[in-house]
């Protein structure tokens, strides 16, 4: 059990599970310049940057790919990422309780998200880390 009582000391934050493995990629990048740099950092998602300091982050998952340009039989080397990207991306604080993230998730119907810390991101959490990562954490 991740909690024993009410006291901050056993709190799991999303810094505790997140990975610290992500990328960062331009928006005019093609989806096959995408699809390599996923398959070479073994990730699931590639966070696409702002473009200029008032703008937001995006985020393209694999199934944004299979849906989205795969599935409609578009060329994967005539596709910008961000022409299918999810922009803004719901991003989370790093020192949010693991819980809370859980249920963003579920009410927002997203499985990922970028961890920003310091108006920087610093990792990416998903549903994954938070149950493999911090369900069951020893003391």
């Amino acid at each position: 059990m991740i909690y024993s009582d009410n006291s901050n000391e056993n709190l799991v934050k999303v810094r505790d599970v997140m990975m610290d493995q992500y990328a960062i990629v331009e928006g005019v990048i093609t989806v096959a310049e995408a699809v390599r740099i996923a398959k070479q950092r073994q990730i699931k998602a590639l966070i696409v940057n702002k473009r200029h300091d008032a703008d937001e982050y995006g985020i393209v998952l694999m199934n944004d790919i299979a849906k989205k340009v795969l599935a409609l039989d578009r060329s994967p080397e005539r596709t910008n990422i961000y022409e299918i990207m999810t922009k803004p991306a719901l991003s989370v604080n790093a020192s949010m309780d693991v819980r809370y993230c859980a249920r963003l998730f579920e009410r927002f119907g997203i499985s990922r998200a970028p961890v920003i810390e310091g108006g920087e991101i610093k990792g990416m959490v998903s549903y994954n880390n938070i149950v493999l990562n911090g369900m069951l954490r020893e003391e």
